[in-house]
């Protein structure tokens, strides 16, 4: 064992023993692990030695510090448990949590999964896997209904402080905190766990882990936010430009709330008053609901480890929600990170059993304290393509920025620019701005850089800066990266009659079963593969700003028309190679169709928009070394 492997594993040990679990580890005498319930351990992770028929299930509601509602009571959150039997007689176990607003609407998972319920109120059926596979390994699974829904009190705030703080809120019960009571009003302690609970979720259910991590809260160990935003904003917003319907943020909160409008008719109008539709800026509202600094909820408050999954061509919680987050977070935080090229994707269905394995592995060492060797594995796991993935040390990779500039005859290089071009704000979808580079378009500019000689691959946030004239005083500058070459690619934009292709695969006619069920509970799913699609072109990677917000995102500073301006901002971070014998194109246009999904929002403003090819140019952070990472 090297010094390296031995530290490794003597600090497993001693989160073990500081845990305090009953661990069975293969090779123990039979005497000694009969003596009380313990937790079996073999091949580094726990083994399913517990009856999932035979698991406790019960509910609490847990008083929650806010009354959202504004009925003069503090709201108490719906918290649904299951936990082996054992649990009962001595045996303290970990918890894994899933608290999410969709339970009633639409469903969770990509299955529209529901809670049943038995004549006393307790869970039959706990929708994903996670019970059925966690609980004969020693967890107890908790399924939360965000505040708000289903069957917790108050109103859903998209993502607004009182849905975090319900949240916490369990995690203070769990630790011996807070308060619960059960149908009849009696105070439940949680004499069963240990307190070390992790965070599991997708999309809204990601952004609540990620909300609650950011509190600090002491007992929540580790959190797998899957697809979750870290900033409301910018789930509705892109640096000015509104990015999603009007009046967003109250028609999430009622999808999520099946109670009479009338109920949370005050929380939906400081959401719209809040929001702010007409300029789009940045301003003390969003702030509350901003977990990378904001007042309730910011990274650096972060204690838990993180196990977030991001997929780079997700339209909807898009790629700088991981990146912004995860560059914030504390240095001390132990973390681990799946890049992927899916859209807005759960890794269950694209790489399940690698995935199942993997998360297995990391509850097991982040709440158990068994000493796997998940820390000591390369911290990323990226997806280059279909079936491609590679590993390594951390996210982004190692890279130096490398500029190009666009050039007069349509070119893209790394020499000086002169020349000018023009374009008109126009709402067009990508596909149409990025078909054709070589030919003239009214609504874009588009420059290839000649064939690559060698394969070329992106790890970062690229940036670019234009120096623009406007007739208008404002206008949408949009900027696309492509890759120009014919290659069989994840297909993340197919829209049909199975909407999840969208997200990049497609479902089989065929299920497997992760771990154990019950008759109304089988744990059993259909599989997926990745939807693919051979193209000429992809857009790998895209920007928009609204010109007005040059200067900042909290104010608008309008144009003078006619005066030149150099407006620099980050596009969206991805990680991808350009193969040999393709080209990068840059474009440059309007109002992005696919980032502003309906017509009324951006319709785009019919400015002119005159680009001076001297101060224009674009900055890749390209990966120095082999491309493949180990």
């Amino acid at each position: 064992m090297s010094n390296s492997q031995r530290r490794g594993f003597l600090a497993a040990v001693a989160l073990a023993a500081a845990v305090a679990l009953p661990l069975v580890v293969a090779g123990a005498s039979a005497a000694s692990a009969t003596t009380e319930p313990k937790i079996d351990v073999s091949g580094g992770v726990t083994q399913p030695v517990f009856s999932y028929a035979d698991a406790i299930r019960e509910h609490v509601r847990v008083e929650s510090p806010v009354d959202s509602d504004g009925d003069g009571k503090k709201d108490l959150v719906r918290v649904d448990i299951i936990r082996p039997k054992e649990s009962n007689s001595g045996l303290k176990v970990p918890v894994i949590m899933h608290e999410s607003p969709y339970y009633d609407v639409p469903g969770v998972g990509f299955e529209i999964e529901q809670k049943k319920y038995d004549a006393d109120g307790n869970l039959t059926k706990f929708p994903l896997f996670y019970d059925n596979y966690f609980v004969p390994r020693g967890y107890a699974f908790v399924s939360v209904d965000m505040i708000g829904t289903r069957l917790s009190d108050g109103c859903p705030t998209s993502g607004g402080p009182s849905d975090v703080l319900g949240g916490k809120a369990v995690i203070d019960w769990l630790n011996g905190r807070a308060t619960a009571y059960d149908d009849k009003g009696t105070p439940v302690k949680a004499s069963w766990t240990t307190g070390r609970t992790g965070m599991i979720g997708h999309s809204g259910e990601g952004a609540l882990a990620i909300g609650v991590a950011g509190t600090g809260v002491q007992g929540l160990e580790t959190i797998v936010p899957l697809a979750g935003p870290s900033s409301w904003y910018d789930l509705w917003r892109a640096n000015g430009t509104l990015t999603d319907i009007r009046r967003g943020q109250e028609w999430w909160a009622t999808q999520a709330d099946q109670d009479p409008d009338e109920k949370c008719a005050a929380a939906h109008q400081r959401m719209n008053e809040g929001s702010d539709d007409a300029t789009g800026n940045y301003n003390a509202y969003w702030r509350e609901l901003d977990y990378r600094n904001g007042p309730i909820s910011k990274a650096s408050n972060v204690r838990a480890s993180v196990f977030p999954v991001v997929g780079m061509q997700d339209r909807n919680v898009m790629g700088n929600q991981f990146s912004e987050w995860w560059a914030a977070l504390p240095r001390t935080v132990q973390r681990k990170v799946w890049v992927t090229q899916y859209g807005h994707l759960d890794p269950f269905w694209a790489r399940r059993q690698v995935w199942v394995n993997t998360l297995h592995q990391w509850f097991d060492h982040e709440l158990m304290g068994v000493p796997n060797d998940i820390m000591r594995r390369p911290r990323a796991d990226v997806q280059l393509g279909p079936d491609r993935w590679i590993t390594q040390a951390d996210w982004p990779a190692r890279t130096r920025a490398v500029t190009l500039r666009p050039q007069q005859d349509g070119s893209l290089g790394r020499k000086p620019s002169t020349g000018a071009g023009s374009y008109l704000d126009t709402r067009q979808t990508e596909a149409a701005m990025a078909d054709n580079p070589g030919t003239v378009n009214p609504n874009r500019l588009a420059y290839l850089t000649p064939p690559l000689e060698t394969a070329m691959r992106l790890s970062g946030t690229p940036s670019v800066s234009l120096k623009v004239k406007l007739d208008k005083p404002t206008a949408n500058l949009g900027v696309m990266l492509v890759d120009y070459g014919t290659d069989t690619r994840i297909n993340y934009d197919e829209i049909g009659a199975n909407p999840h292709r969208a997200y990049g695969f497609k479902f089989l006619d065929a299920e497997d079963c992760i771990g154990e069920s019950t008759a109304d509970d089988d744990g059993c799913y259909r599989k997926a593969v990745d939807n693919t699609v051979t193209s000429g072109f992809h857009v790998v990677t895209r920007g928009i700003i609204d010109a007005q917000n040059h200067r900042s995102l909290s104010r608008q500073t309008p144009l003078t028309p006619g005066k030149p301006y150099r407006i620099t901002w980050n596009m969206l971070p991805q990680d991808y190679e350009f193969k040999a014998g393709h080209r990068l194109g840059l474009i440059l246009t309007g109002t992005n169709a696919d980032l502003t999904f309906t017509p009324d929002v951006e319709p785009g403003t019919g400015s002119e928009v005159t680009v001076d090819l001297t101060g224009t140019s674009i900055s890749l952070p390209l990966v120095t070394g082999a491309a493949g990472g180990r």
